[in-house]
Protein backbone atom coordinates (compact mmCIF):
# COMPACT_ATOMS: atom_id res chain seq x y z
CA UNK A 1 0.00 0.00 0.00
CA UNK A 2 1.39 3.44 -1.03
CA UNK A 3 1.56 6.06 1.56
CA UNK A 4 -0.78 8.50 0.58
CA UNK A 5 -3.61 5.05 0.60
CA UNK A 6 -2.15 4.15 3.68
CA UNK A 7 -2.56 7.64 5.34
CA UNK A 8 -5.67 8.20 3.82
CA UNK A 9 -7.26 4.59 5.42
CA UNK A 10 -6.10 5.35 8.76
CA UNK A 11 -7.47 9.14 8.59
CA UNK A 12 -10.87 6.92 7.88
CA UNK A 13 -9.92 5.08 11.23
CA UNK A 14 -9.15 8.25 13.18
CA UNK A 15 -12.64 9.53 12.46
CA UNK A 16 -14.76 7.07 12.57
CA UNK A 17 -12.31 6.00 16.32
CA UNK A 18 -14.03 9.53 17.18
CA UNK A 19 -17.06 10.37 15.25
CA UNK A 20 -19.26 9.51 18.72
CA UNK A 21 -17.27 10.41 21.29
CA UNK A 22 -18.62 12.70 23.60
CA UNK A 23 -16.07 12.06 26.46
CA UNK A 24 -12.37 12.11 25.33
CA UNK A 25 -10.58 12.58 28.50
CA UNK A 26 -12.51 10.25 30.55
CA UNK A 27 -10.15 8.19 33.04
CA UNK A 28 -11.13 5.66 35.64
CA UNK A 29 -10.87 6.15 39.46
CA UNK A 30 -7.90 4.50 39.97
CA UNK A 31 -6.38 7.53 37.79
CA UNK A 32 -8.25 10.08 39.88
CA UNK A 33 -6.58 8.60 42.92
CA UNK A 34 -2.93 8.24 41.24
CA UNK A 35 -3.14 11.77 40.20
CA UNK A 36 -4.57 13.48 43.46
CA UNK A 37 -2.40 11.70 45.60
CA UNK A 38 1.18 12.22 43.25
CA UNK A 39 1.14 14.45 40.62
CA UNK A 40 -0.91 17.21 42.09
CA UNK A 41 1.47 17.77 44.89
CA UNK A 42 4.03 18.06 41.97
CA UNK A 43 2.05 20.94 40.63
CA UNK A 44 1.28 23.06 43.56
CA UNK A 45 4.83 22.74 43.96
CA UNK A 46 4.93 25.11 41.00
CA UNK A 47 2.11 26.93 42.83
CA UNK A 48 -0.69 25.49 40.19
CA UNK A 49 -3.56 23.62 41.96
CA UNK A 50 -4.65 21.77 38.80
CA UNK A 51 -3.98 20.64 34.69
CA UNK A 52 -6.62 23.40 33.97
CA UNK A 53 -4.95 25.80 36.54
CA UNK A 54 -1.50 25.61 34.53
CA UNK A 55 -3.20 26.90 31.43
CA UNK A 56 -5.69 29.61 33.20
CA UNK A 57 -2.51 30.89 34.33
CA UNK A 58 -0.82 31.28 31.03
CA UNK A 59 -3.43 32.42 29.25
CA UNK A 60 -4.38 35.02 31.82
CA UNK A 61 -0.71 36.80 31.77
CA UNK A 62 -0.89 36.68 27.92
CA UNK A 63 -4.25 38.67 27.82
CA UNK A 64 -2.04 41.06 30.57
CA UNK A 65 1.17 40.80 27.81
CA UNK A 66 -1.54 41.77 24.76
CA UNK A 67 -3.81 44.61 25.83
CA UNK A 68 -5.71 46.15 24.88
CA UNK A 69 -6.50 43.82 22.12
CA UNK A 70 -8.05 40.32 22.33
CA UNK A 71 -5.54 37.23 23.06
CA UNK A 72 -6.04 35.06 20.06
CA UNK A 73 -5.70 31.05 21.12
CA UNK A 74 -4.93 28.57 18.58
CA UNK A 75 -6.17 24.80 19.95
CA UNK A 76 -4.71 22.52 17.57
CA UNK A 77 -6.67 19.26 18.17
CA UNK A 78 -9.54 20.52 19.86
CA UNK A 79 -11.74 17.37 19.28
CA UNK A 80 -14.99 18.34 21.03
CA UNK A 81 -13.86 21.67 22.87
CA UNK A 82 -14.90 20.52 26.33
CA UNK A 83 -11.44 21.36 27.40
CA UNK A 84 -11.11 24.58 25.93
CA UNK A 85 -15.02 25.32 26.51
CA UNK A 86 -13.84 25.03 30.22
CA UNK A 87 -11.17 27.25 30.26
CA UNK A 88 -13.25 29.80 28.29
CA UNK A 89 -16.30 29.77 30.97
CA UNK A 90 -13.64 29.85 34.00
CA UNK A 91 -11.92 32.74 32.63
CA UNK A 92 -15.34 35.14 31.84
CA UNK A 93 -16.44 34.01 35.17
CA UNK A 94 -13.35 35.34 36.55
CA UNK A 95 -13.49 38.48 34.39
CA UNK A 96 -10.82 38.40 32.25
CA UNK A 97 -12.76 38.82 29.00
CA UNK A 98 -10.20 39.66 25.98
CA UNK A 99 -9.76 36.16 24.55
CA UNK A 100 -10.96 34.08 21.59
CA UNK A 101 -10.50 30.45 21.07
CA UNK A 102 -9.98 29.35 17.22
CA UNK A 103 -10.61 25.62 17.48
CA UNK A 104 -8.48 23.93 14.72
CA UNK A 105 -10.05 19.87 14.27
CA UNK A 106 -10.44 17.67 11.38
CA UNK A 107 -13.57 15.75 12.81
CA UNK A 108 -16.10 17.79 11.48
CA UNK A 109 -18.43 15.81 13.97
CA UNK A 110 -16.97 16.57 17.06
CA UNK A 111 -16.47 20.55 15.72
CA UNK A 112 -19.97 20.78 15.56
CA UNK A 113 -20.33 19.36 19.83
CA UNK A 114 -18.17 22.09 20.22
CA UNK A 115 -19.83 24.55 18.64
CA UNK A 116 -23.09 23.66 20.55
CA UNK A 117 -21.46 23.48 23.98
CA UNK A 118 -20.29 27.02 23.37
CA UNK A 119 -23.75 28.14 22.71
CA UNK A 120 -24.89 26.24 25.56
CA UNK A 121 -22.89 28.02 28.09
CA UNK A 122 -23.70 31.47 26.49
CA UNK A 123 -19.86 31.87 24.97
CA UNK A 124 -20.58 31.26 21.25
CA UNK A 125 -18.70 34.75 20.57
CA UNK A 126 -15.67 33.67 22.17
CA UNK A 127 -15.14 30.95 19.81
CA UNK A 128 -14.39 29.95 16.25
CA UNK A 129 -14.10 26.48 14.63
CA UNK A 130 -11.84 25.33 11.72
CA UNK A 131 -12.32 22.01 10.20
CA UNK A 132 -8.74 21.36 8.93
CA UNK A 133 -5.77 18.39 9.01
CA UNK A 134 -3.35 19.34 11.39
CA UNK A 135 -0.68 17.95 9.18
CA UNK A 136 -0.91 20.48 6.67
CA UNK A 137 -2.43 23.23 8.41
CA UNK A 138 -1.09 26.63 7.83
CA UNK A 139 -2.34 29.87 10.44
CA UNK A 140 -4.49 31.94 8.60
CA UNK A 141 -3.51 35.07 11.01
CA UNK A 142 -1.28 35.31 14.30
CA UNK A 143 -1.69 34.10 17.35
CA UNK A 144 -0.64 34.42 20.93
CA UNK A 145 -1.29 31.39 22.34
CA UNK A 146 -0.81 27.75 20.47
CA UNK A 147 -2.97 25.18 22.73
CA UNK A 148 -2.54 21.31 22.28
CA UNK A 149 -4.21 19.04 24.79
CA UNK A 150 -3.36 15.10 24.06
CA UNK A 151 -3.17 16.27 20.38
CA UNK A 152 0.01 16.12 18.88
CA UNK A 153 0.57 12.23 19.33
CA UNK A 154 -1.90 11.96 16.38
CA UNK A 155 -0.01 13.83 14.39
CA UNK A 156 1.98 12.55 11.39
CA UNK A 157 3.65 15.67 10.35
CA UNK A 158 5.38 17.16 13.54
CA UNK A 159 7.67 19.08 11.96
CA UNK A 160 5.36 21.09 9.46
CA UNK A 161 3.16 21.91 12.39
CA UNK A 162 5.51 23.02 14.78
CA UNK A 163 6.98 24.78 12.06
CA UNK A 164 3.49 26.32 11.63
CA UNK A 165 3.93 27.28 15.68
CA UNK A 166 6.90 29.17 15.21
CA UNK A 167 5.72 31.05 12.01
CA UNK A 168 2.27 32.02 13.61
CA UNK A 169 3.42 32.93 17.25
CA UNK A 170 3.28 36.47 17.71
CA UNK A 171 6.58 38.00 19.90
CA UNK A 172 6.44 36.51 23.44
CA UNK A 173 3.82 34.20 22.33
CA UNK A 174 3.79 30.64 24.16
CA UNK A 175 2.92 26.97 22.75
CA UNK A 176 1.23 25.40 25.73
CA UNK A 177 1.03 21.61 25.80
CA UNK A 178 -0.19 18.42 27.25
CA UNK A 179 0.55 15.48 25.67
CA UNK A 180 2.25 11.99 25.77
CA UNK A 181 5.58 11.85 24.74
CA UNK A 182 6.58 7.92 25.05
CA UNK A 183 7.36 5.29 22.67
CA UNK A 184 5.32 5.20 19.40
CA UNK A 185 1.97 3.68 19.35
CA UNK A 186 2.06 4.09 23.74
CA UNK A 187 4.40 0.79 23.72
CA UNK A 188 6.96 0.56 26.48
CA UNK A 189 10.70 1.08 25.73
CA UNK A 190 12.61 -2.08 26.45
CA UNK A 191 13.97 -0.61 29.52
CA UNK A 192 10.12 -0.27 31.47
CA UNK A 193 9.49 -3.85 30.47
CA UNK A 194 10.86 -5.47 33.43
CA UNK A 195 9.40 -3.46 36.04
CA UNK A 196 5.51 -3.34 33.88
CA UNK A 197 6.70 -7.16 33.41
CA UNK A 198 7.43 -7.82 37.48
CA UNK A 199 4.26 -6.13 38.58
CA UNK A 200 2.01 -7.32 36.11
CA UNK A 201 2.98 -11.29 37.80
CA UNK A 202 1.69 -10.30 40.76
CA UNK A 203 -1.74 -9.48 39.69
CA UNK A 204 -4.91 -11.93 39.90
CA UNK A 205 -6.47 -12.75 36.46
CA UNK A 206 -9.20 -10.33 36.99
CA UNK A 207 -6.87 -7.57 36.71
CA UNK A 208 -5.92 -8.50 33.33
CA UNK A 209 -8.82 -7.65 31.57
CA UNK A 210 -7.98 -5.11 28.88
CA UNK A 211 -11.00 -3.17 29.01
CA UNK A 212 -10.64 -1.12 25.07
CA UNK A 213 -9.55 -4.63 23.46
CA UNK A 214 -11.74 -6.51 25.65
CA UNK A 215 -10.00 -9.78 26.50
CA UNK A 216 -7.56 -10.49 28.85
CA UNK A 217 -4.02 -10.67 29.09
CA UNK A 218 -2.48 -13.07 31.14
CA UNK A 219 0.79 -12.23 29.89
CA UNK A 220 1.75 -8.36 29.70
CA UNK A 221 1.19 -7.63 25.59
CA UNK A 222 3.23 -4.61 24.67
CA UNK A 223 0.71 -3.42 22.28
CA UNK A 224 1.37 -1.06 19.70
CA UNK A 225 -2.15 1.47 19.62
CA UNK A 226 -1.19 3.02 16.51
CA UNK A 227 -2.08 0.19 13.80
CA UNK A 228 -5.25 1.34 13.73
CA UNK A 229 -6.00 5.03 13.49
CA UNK A 230 -3.26 8.08 14.46
CA UNK A 231 -2.99 6.78 18.29
CA UNK A 232 0.16 7.66 19.13
CA UNK A 233 1.82 7.59 15.54
CA UNK A 234 4.73 9.91 16.74
CA UNK A 235 4.55 10.53 20.31
CA UNK A 236 8.45 9.56 20.33
CA UNK A 237 9.27 12.42 18.15
CA UNK A 238 7.14 15.16 20.02
CA UNK A 239 10.48 16.05 22.25
CA UNK A 240 13.13 15.92 19.84
CA UNK A 241 10.88 18.24 17.19
CA UNK A 242 10.57 20.76 19.96
CA UNK A 243 14.24 20.72 21.18
CA UNK A 244 14.52 22.01 17.55
CA UNK A 245 12.02 24.87 17.65
CA UNK A 246 11.57 25.81 21.04
CA UNK A 247 13.08 27.23 24.13
CA UNK A 248 11.27 25.46 27.00
CA UNK A 249 10.14 28.10 29.91
CA UNK A 250 7.80 25.32 31.94
CA UNK A 251 8.24 21.50 31.95
CA UNK A 252 7.01 18.82 34.36
CA UNK A 253 7.78 15.38 32.93
CA UNK A 254 5.89 12.65 34.63
CA UNK A 255 5.08 8.72 34.71
CA UNK A 256 5.97 5.69 32.91
CA UNK A 257 5.43 2.09 34.49
CA UNK A 258 2.37 3.55 36.25
CA UNK A 259 0.41 4.41 32.91
CA UNK A 260 -0.24 0.51 32.45
CA UNK A 261 -2.15 -0.03 35.45
CA UNK A 262 -4.23 3.52 35.86
CA UNK A 263 -5.26 4.22 32.08
CA UNK A 264 -8.22 3.34 30.54
CA UNK A 265 -7.70 -0.42 29.45
CA UNK A 266 -6.48 -1.74 32.71
CA UNK A 267 -7.24 1.06 35.21
CA UNK A 268 -10.84 0.20 35.35
CA UNK A 269 -9.89 -3.50 37.15
CA UNK A 270 -8.73 -1.57 39.94
CA UNK A 271 -10.93 -0.04 42.94
CA UNK A 272 -9.88 3.75 44.24
CA UNK A 273 -12.28 2.55 47.44
CA UNK A 274 -9.91 -0.66 47.93
CA UNK A 275 -6.65 -0.30 50.59
CA UNK A 276 -5.10 -3.52 49.06
CA UNK A 277 -5.13 -1.96 45.01
CA UNK A 278 -4.15 1.91 46.37
CA UNK A 279 -1.30 -0.06 48.23
CA UNK A 280 -0.75 -1.79 44.68
CA UNK A 281 -0.69 1.52 42.88
CA UNK A 282 1.28 3.38 45.40
CA UNK A 283 4.34 0.40 44.95
CA UNK A 284 4.41 0.71 41.09
CA UNK A 285 4.43 4.33 41.42
CA UNK A 286 7.12 4.67 44.12
CA UNK A 287 9.46 2.24 41.48
CA UNK A 288 8.26 4.44 38.17
CA UNK A 289 9.76 7.32 40.40
CA UNK A 290 12.55 5.74 41.21
CA UNK A 291 13.73 4.89 37.35
CA UNK A 292 12.90 8.27 36.17
CA UNK A 293 14.52 10.18 38.35
CA UNK A 294 17.55 7.89 38.18
CA UNK A 295 17.20 8.33 34.19
CA UNK A 296 16.93 4.53 33.31
CA UNK A 297 13.37 5.05 32.10
CA UNK A 298 11.94 8.30 30.10
CA UNK A 299 8.65 10.06 31.29
CA UNK A 300 5.47 9.03 29.02
CA UNK A 301 4.02 12.43 29.62
CA UNK A 302 4.32 16.08 29.58
CA UNK A 303 2.92 19.49 31.03
CA UNK A 304 4.94 21.98 29.03
CA UNK A 305 5.11 25.57 28.00
CA UNK A 306 7.40 27.43 25.15
CA UNK A 307 8.40 29.77 23.55
CA UNK A 308 10.49 30.37 20.23
CA UNK A 309 13.18 32.75 22.69
CA UNK A 310 13.39 34.41 25.90
CA UNK A 311 12.55 31.47 27.73
CA UNK A 312 13.78 30.74 31.63
CA UNK A 313 13.37 27.16 32.16
CA UNK A 314 10.87 26.29 35.43
CA UNK A 315 11.35 21.76 35.87
CA UNK A 316 10.67 19.67 38.13
CA UNK A 317 13.66 18.59 40.54
CA UNK A 318 16.33 17.17 37.84
CA UNK A 319 13.79 16.35 35.29
CA UNK A 320 14.55 19.00 32.74
CA UNK A 321 13.09 18.30 29.03
CA UNK A 322 16.88 17.34 27.82
CA UNK A 323 17.39 15.03 30.78
CA UNK A 324 13.77 13.24 29.78
CA UNK A 325 14.55 13.11 25.75
CA UNK A 326 14.56 9.43 24.54
CA UNK A 327 16.44 9.51 21.50
CA UNK A 328 14.96 6.94 19.47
Amino acid sequence: MDQQREYSEKLKQELANYDEVEAVHDLPGIFHYWSNKYLLPKLQSFGLESLEDFFLSYISLRVTETSPANCEIVSLGAGNCDFEVGLAAELTRRGILRFHFRCVEINDAMLQRGAQLAKEKGIASRFSFEKCDLNTWVPAAPFDIALAYHSLHHVVGLESLFDAVVSGLTKGGVFLINDMIGRNGHMRWPEALPAVTAFWKELPRRYKYNHQLKRFEDEFVNWDCSLEGFEGIRAQDIMPELLKRFQFEFFLGFANVIDIFIDRSFGPNFDANNKLDRNFIDRVHETDEALLKSGQIKPTHMLAALKVSGAQLKAYQNLTPQFCTRWP
